[in-house]
């Protein structure tokens, strides 16, 4: 759960941060109605998603890279358009007929909507499409890992909307100049990233070549920015923290006059709402990097594969007698071929039975990452699936590939020439 939790929160934190300082500007600067092309196009935004999800599980249409790079540079070319509609909106605010600003506005308002739908498109298709990968493993919607899975996905949900909703009061409740000093960066570090990846989708496309007069500086460009993605990050995250900042400060520091109790009263609350709202949105950002870092960082632990052990072999085959992993634990052995290509086997028997679970330790899914004992279940190392013990030996899910054995003489005989066909598996 905690795996699907962290995932979810990197892959939307930021653009939950940005989205919601986005409707935040455009509700604060073009009022209402203003505001209504950009939620139009984020509505927009989390349909296309949706089909794209899809579409990238059921057909083979969907080249990612090109799409991700027509997304990109819709977006780019958005910001540059919301610069110019926005300038325009301001300077000719007061010459233009009434009809004719509020156009304007919209347009510009459109603009962040464009960028809003484009960072949906672009993000939310991998997390519609976790639950059908978990399924793949699981085979059952209700099974215990696959619910807690799915959960951690949704509190991620949970918590990057949270935190998108108090970006979006908290701008909202600022003056307009303000909001943009926010907004502004955000853009322009939005807009950083995805020309970088731009550059980098248009090299490994052949798009840009070495011919090319500046190839040399765009790959440096796209070598920087790979390394350092969390600068991008946590740009977005200290900008997005100016929102409930500057909403404090002018909490505390703005005096307004009141001419009786009654409005004294609505003053102190309205105070206080934005007071909430900051303090929420400082939570939500806290949280959001306590996730980045430490709580990244227990999810993705390594994990360590218990040794392999000894087993006798002959010329043709493994031998391990069954008082060698009678205890109920977990065992691996291997058969190491002339080319020094480990192929791995695990053991373990059976609760309440005097069988034995045996199979390779890889798996059909996730390939020979291998399986792991932990408060005596056996889990995936890759995926965190948790194995029923007694479908080990059987085909299916993310069981471990089964391969030919036999008892003979109180061992477990194992034959090279079963181990050899999936030796490809481990190299």
């Amino acid at each position: 759960m905690l795996k699907y939790f962290v995932e979810t929160t990197e892959a939307l934190l930021t653009a939950a941060l940005l989205i919601g300082l986005m409707t935040g500007f455009a509700k604060r600067a073009y009022g209402k109605a203003g505001s209504i092309p950009m939620l139009a196009l984020s509505l927009f935004g989390t349909g296309a998603a949706v089909v794209m999800a899809y579409l990238k599980n059921t057909t083979r249409k969907i080249d990612t890279s090109l799409w991700n790079l027509r997304i990109f540079m819709f977006s780019l070319s958005a910001l540059g358009a919301f610069c110019v509609l926005a300038l325009l909106a301001a300077l000719l605010k007061k010459k233009l007929p009434r009809p004719a600003g509020i156009a304007l506005q919209a347009l510009a308002s459109a603009a962040l909507g464009v960028i809003a739908a484009g960072l949906l498109i672009y993000l939310l298709p991998d997390v519609f499409t976790n639950p059908y990968t978990i399924l793949m493993t699981e085979k059952t919607v209700l099974s215990s890992a696959f619910l807690l899975k799915t959960i951690g996905i949704l509190l991620g949900v949970l918590m990057v909307f949270l935190a998108g909703l108090a970006a979006y009061k908290a701008l909202l409740r600022l003056q307009t100049w303000q909001a943009l000093l926010i907004l502004g960066p955000a853009l322009i570090f939005n807009g950083l990233r995805q020309g970088a990846n731009c550059i980098r989708i248009m090299q490994q496309k052949r798009i840009i070549t070495r011919d090319f007069k500046y190839y040399h500086e765009c790959f440096e460009i796209i070598k920087f920015t790979s390394n350092r993605d969390y600068l991008f990050t946590y740009a977005a995250l200290c900008v997005s923290l100016l929102a409930p900042v500057f909403l404090l400060i002018r909490t505390f520091m703005n005096k307004e006059t009141y001419k009786n109790p009654a409005e004294h009263r609505k003053i102190r609350k309205k105070k206080l709402v934005s007071r909430r709202w900051a303090v929420l949105s400082l939570l939500c950002t806290a949280f959001g990097v306590l996730t980045l870092t430490k709580l990244h960082a227990i999810a993705n632990r390594k994990i360590e594969l218990a040794p392999v052990e000894n087993c006798i072999m002959d010329d043709s085959n493994l031998y391990i007698p069954f008082e060698q992993v009678q205890d109920g634990h977990l065992h691996r052995f291997a058969y190491t071929t002339e080319d020094n290509v480990a192929i791995r086997v695990i053991i373990i028997k059976k609760p309440n039975s005097s069988a034995y679970g045996i199979g390779l330790d890889a798996c059909d899914i996730c390939g020979e990452t291998g399986y792991y004992e932990k408060d005596g279940q056996v889990v995936c190392k890759l995926c965190d699936v948790v194995m029923n013990i007694n479908t080990i030996g059987f085909k299916g899910g993310c069981n471990p590939i089964v391969i030919p054995y036999s008892i003979k003489n109180g061992q477990i005989v194992i034959p090279f020439e079963g181990l050899l066909e999936y030796k490809k598996e481990f190299q």
